[in-house]
């Protein structure tokens, strides 16, 4: 190795185990007969280039009952599921087909050229020459000048993720149907996302990708808008043991404000995580892409099962007006009175 050239950056070893451990559960699968697929998740585009989001998993079968959900689907579920790490993708996109490869966890995050009309529109990914998975993106016009960036736990869903054992339990064990909307949510995202034609919704949370496709079901079933899933992976990185929720919101953040110069994003998001921190942060750092903030106060029980409350900052001095209320009522009437919304 050449005297000038760094060293590669050495893989934390739980890393490594991890992803021998998901191999050996691999080779157990395909020896039953079970074949990988794709599960896509909803992505996002520009005018010539298109985010592409899934994952390649060994999905266990499960049941459908005649209404076409699936019966008593429990969260653990949504981990059984066996990741196949760096599996070679056919992404066709009008017609033009690209091959990409999955990271180790098998999540296929990845930008594409394309040319697509605005609004959503769909494509198609294989693997190992399997049936075509049909997927969706909603492209952005060039004309589009408002996004909304939405939190998920404790924002649009009841979930007290911070406390270690209540989230393995909403996780894990909670039959999905039994999860629960904040009161109002999905009226105050409908209600934007209707008075705002053309407008992307992105639902970014700390949660893992194991969890998407619940989610999305989740966000259908309680009539949210729909729009873009941006999670994580729960797992270890080459040098950290889990990722940081934090960072993943933030760069993704910034991420979007360089995808979409002209777009200024209604941020919002609760009091019971770092939410309001990692939305001043952004808004300091890119004060022209902030539409305005709106973060959900927890109740004092949410907030004891959430692990506290995060303290506000006082914003009232703020460049872009900051609200703050117990539901999505009372945050669509403080964004009709600091004129966000039309009264």
């Amino acid at each position: 190795m050449p005297a000038n050239q760094p060293d590669p950056p050495k893989v934390l070893w739980l890393a490594r185990l991890e992803y021998r451990f998901h191999a050996w559960r691999e080779r157990r699968a395909r020896a039953r007969g079970q074949k990988p697929t794709v599960t896509p998740f909803p992505g996002y585009a520009g005018v010539d280039w298109v985010r592409v989001l899934g994952r390649v998993l060994i999905v266990p079968p499960v049941k459908p009952v005649e209404t076409g959900e699936y019966a008593s689907v429990r969260g653990w579920r949504s981990f059984a599921s066996v990741p196949v790490g760096f599996a070679q993708v056919t992404v066709s996109i009008a017609g033009v087909k690209h091959e990409v490869v999955a990271d180790r966890g098998g999540v296929i995050d990845t930008v594409l050229p394309a040319r697509l009309e605005p609004g959503w529109q769909t494509f198609e990914m294989t693997v190992e020459g399997g049936e075509p998975v049909e997927t969706r993106v909603f492209v952005v016009g060039p004309d589009v000048t408002f996004g909304v960036v939405s939190d998920v736990d404790d924002t649009v869903m009841v979930t007290a993720l911070p406390r270690p054992l209540l989230a393995a339990w909403n996780s894990f064990v909670v039959d999905e149907h039994a999860r629960q909307p904040v009161p109002g949510m999905a009226v105050l995202l409908e209600r934007i996302a209707r008075e705002n034609p053309g407008a992307p919704v992105i639902y970014l949370s700390t949660g893992a990708w194991n969890v998407a496709p619940t989610l999305i079901r989740f966000l259908r079933r309680h009539l949210f808008p729909p729009g873009a899933i941006l999670l994580t992976d729960w797992g270890p990185t080459h040098d950290r043991w889990f990722r940081s929720g934090q960072a993943h919101k933030g760069a993704n953040l910034r991420r979007l404000a360089k995808e979409f110069p002209d777009v200024k994003w209604l941020l919002i998001g609760d009091d019971g995580q770092h939410d309001d921190a990692i939305y001043t942060s952004f808004a300091g750092e890119n004060p022209g892409h902030v539409a305005a903030v709106a973060l959900r106060r927890l109740s004092p029980a949410e907030a004891v099962l959430a692990g506290g409350r995060t303290v506000v900052d006082d914003h009232s001095a703020a460049a872009v007006p900051w609200v703050t209320d117990s539901d999505g009522a009372g945050l669509l009437e403080r964004l009709e009175e600091a004129g966000v919304l039309e009264s």
